[in-house]
């Protein structure tokens, strides 16, 4: 059952794809109406139909996809956001009542994560789809916005939309390649076997820059844990347990400082219509750095 659930989300998430390459063909002002329309379709098309064609296929998509982004024919269209006066009339009008939506899709998935048989991710996708109901029935907006300004924010995002999934594929082959092991060799001679100081500011430090170049904390983790962890940290008697949450943690210190966590940084930055892509990123860095510290000093003192 979770698993015919799982694919008609990916499928949903197909269909976006799919309504947003053809807005972007229908869009005649577009700056780069064929790349869009083709690089959004191809990535519908991976969501319904992925798991019943050849890897090779997929591979090739994916490599097309990539083409398209590097020759910068994947751009947002001319489809335009609300005035700025209809959007601060109607935040004046709900308020704090504009987060209930958003708020409700971190409740059903740790609701049905925790007191069903499903998934967490069973749960987000059953709250996005319940958060889209409420936000129509508190704003009396058309079912046809949703369309619309989905399109618009997918467009405006791009190509990075897609990066977790990517990143987490990235982190399985660089496991699968023994890059931990690598890594391991390669940081031997610098580290004194023995010294936990040292052990425990290379794990943490690992975890944070690993996770800013993948994006993705549960990606560096397996990497980072066979190869700094495991001979630095854990067989110097550290409890697995307490090492094993401030490590993955320690990877979200990462997360605040870099891009390629698209959903984290870029996607606010589209939302909130900055003038830079990289302002959520510039108000964190300094934050995640003193964490960073916080980090390391917290698994020196309590995972030993």
């Amino acid at each position: 059952m979770q698993t015919l659930l799982l694919e008609a989300l990916y499928i949903m998430a197909g269909l976006v794809s799919l309504l947003t390459a053809k807005m972007a063909y229908a869009d005649q002002k577009h700056p780069s109406r064929i790349g869009s329309t083709i690089f959004w379709g191809l990535l519908g098309f991976v969501f319904i139909l992925g798991k019943y064609v050849p890897p090779q296929v997929v591979a090739i998509i994916l490599i097309i996809m990539g083409v398209l982004t590097a020759l910068n024919k994947v751009q947002a269209g001319n489809q335009h956001n609300a005035s700025e006066e209809f959007r601060l009339a109607e935040s004046k009008k709900f308020k704090n009542k504009l987060f209930i939506p958003a708020l409700s899709i971190a409740v059903f998935a740790f609701g049905i994560a925790q007191f069903t048989q499903f998934s967490g991710l069973v749960g987000l996708g059953a709250g996005a789809l319940v958060a889209t109901l409420m936000a129509l029935y508190m704003t009396k907006a058309e079912v046809s916005f949703v369309a619309y300004d989905g399109s618009r924010l997918l467009q405006q995002v791009g190509s990075a939309s897609i990066l977790p999934q990517l990143l987490a594929a990235l982190g399985s082959l660089f496991a699968a390649a023994g890059v931990g092991e690598v890594i391991a060799a390669s940081i031997s001679g610098v580290i004194p076997q023995g010294n936990i100081l040292l052990g425990v500011i290379a794990y943490c430090l690992g975890m944070a820059l690993f996770t800013i170049i993948m994006g993705n904390a549960f990606a560096a983790f397996a990497v980072i844990t066979a190869g700094v962890g495991m001979p630095f940290v854990y067989s110097q008697g550290a409890d697995p347990a307490i090492a094993g949450a401030l490590a993955l943690t320690a990877g979200y210190c990462g997360t605040l400082m870099t891009p390629m966590a698209a959903n984290f940084n870029i996607v606010p930055a589209a939302v909130l219509e900055t003038k830079s892509q990289n302002r959520v990123i510039i108000s964190q860095f300094a934050f995640a750095l003193v964490m960073l510290l916080v980090h390391i000093a917290l698994m020196y003192f309590l995972a030993f």
